[in-house]
């Protein structure tokens, strides 16, 4: 029977995925053979070391304050991760099933923001966090100081509202029917009832799918961090990691890709825990429009 099953179309379905696999396996495999690796190992092509150097984690720990970055990045990735599901989930909501005028229009909105790329309105939003009124020494009219930079609020604030997440929260929502919603309201259930105890307990992995693609954001955030902070009481755990890459003349891989495996480690975790419902998430994202 099993013969029989294999056919030829099954047998390049499965030579496909097992290169893809390898193709994205390769990278996590040659990371952690090189922060394993000795300093002079590095300069010569080899797959496996000649002596594991487990120290090199260790000695790339004490480097640097990096529990401090741990922290800060556990830190900016939980309060992003929140402000996304309150205030994503309330416009995907409100996009979906609330009675306002203009909802597609402003659905349009949304998705015309996401073909925006972050790099555009890098600028534009660096120069909105350094003029924040009556912070960092700014007068009333944003002027004169630093304003959020080098804040925990430059850090938190601007990247935790998305147009994907909201787009993603929305899709969800629409699935639901409509007329759990309109019987709520006839029983004089306001709208943050309807949605806080009807509505959100019934899309419980629309929670986790951007639950997971919010926290991955966060923790991997490179570019924004660097822009706005300049100290490592702040800076998270990838700015921090920079520190071996200096001297472009003299990186210092093992310590590297030892720090990069560390910081990579949470991120699996996270996954194979939540992968379940992510997968009927994202299974059910695009059901419907």
């Amino acid at each position: 029977m099993r013969s029989k099953n294999l056919t030829p179309g099954r047998v390049v379905l499965y030579v496909v995925l097992s290169l893809g696999s390898l193709l994205m396996v390769g990278p996590f495999i040659w990371m952690i053979l090189t922060a394993l690796k000795s300093n002079s190992e590095v300069s010569t092509f080899s797959w496996l070391p000649t002596e594991f150097h487990w120290s090199n984690f260790v000695e790339a720990m004490d480097a640097a304050p990096f529990l401090r970055y741990f922290w800060n990045s556990l830190v900016l990735t939980l309060g992003e991760t929140a402000l996304t599901l309150v205030f994503c989930t309330m416009a995907g909501y409100a996009l979906a099933k609330a009675p306002i005028r203009g909802a597609k229009g402003i659905l349009n909105y949304f998705i015309a923001l996401m073909m925006v790329p972050f790099q555009i309105i890098l600028v534009p939003l660096f120069l909105l966090v350094k003029s924040i009124p009556l912070f960092g020494g700014n007068d009333i009219l944003g002027m004169g100081g630093t304003g959020w930079l080098n804040t925990w609020w430059a850090l938190i604030i601007p990247l935790a509202i998305a147009p994907l997440y909201t787009f993603l929260a929305r899709q969800f929502y629409v699935t639901l029917p409509s007329e759990l919603a309109d019987a709520a309201r006839v029983d004089g259930l306001g709208e943050f009832g309807i949605f806080f105890r009807i509505m959100t307990p019934l899309v419980k992995p629309a929670l986790v799918t951007i639950g997971v693609f919010q926290i991955e954001a966060a923790w991997n955030s490179f570019l924004w961090p660097l822009i706005v902070t300049n100290s490592d009481e702040l800076r998270p755990l990838q700015v921090g990691l920079a520190i071996f890459s200096q001297d472009p003349l003299n990186v210092q891989w093992p310590y590297l890709m030892a720090g990069a495996t560390l910081a990579t480690l949470p991120m699996i975790i996270l996954f194979i825990f939540a992968q379940k419902r992510f997968v009927e998430g994202m299974a059910s994202a695009g059901l419907k429009g």
